[in-house]
């Protein structure tokens, strides 16, 4: 029962990541773009400082602690590939979190910090880089989502 659980909260909560990185992907950040500078910028700096909050940090958290619980829990009867798919999963949204730290995270706080940066010259060293590794991280919890959810139905 507790592996279930586990289980179905993983799917859950990548689910709910997955998506919230997909409606930013295909609708946030297109919608952004089509912004002046001095537009663009105070916009991702309200989104960046609003984003980060409990409930938001449960999910983040979520994606990887439900599946690793679910993998220690011993299952009788979860077959070889289940696990695979699972343990797939985990990868995927661990090599997400691994990207959002060392390149979306960087570039959030440099774009905090350039208060004083015109506008243009911030969105210039911004914006592409930060959607090059939004994408990467999309299609990685996607995957992970696709996964879990194979991996749920068994």
């Amino acid at each position: 029962m507790a592996a279930t659980l586990l289980l179905v909260l993983a799917v859950v909560s990548t689910g709910l990541y997955a998506g919230f990185m997909l409606i930013f992907q295909t609708g946030i950040m297109p919608a952004l773009a089509r912004l002046s500078d001095d537009q663009f910028v105070p916009a991702m700096r309200r989104i960046n400082e609003d984003v980060p909050r409990a409930v938001f940090m449960v999910v983040f958290l979520g994606v990887v602690a439900f599946p690793a619980a679910a993998l220690a829990v011993p299952v009788e009867g979860r077959s070889d590939t289940q696990k695979w798919l699972i343990v797939a999963a985990l990868v995927c949204a661990v090599a997400n979190h691994l990207v959002t730290i060392a390149g979306n995270i960087p570039l959030n706080n440099a774009l905090a910090s350039s208060e004083q940066a015109p506008d243009s010259e911030v969105r210039a060293a911004f914006e592409r880089p930060w959607n090059r590794f939004h994408a990467i991280r999309t299609v990685l919890i996607l995957a992970a989502f696709v996964l879990l959810a194979f991996a749920a139905v068994g």
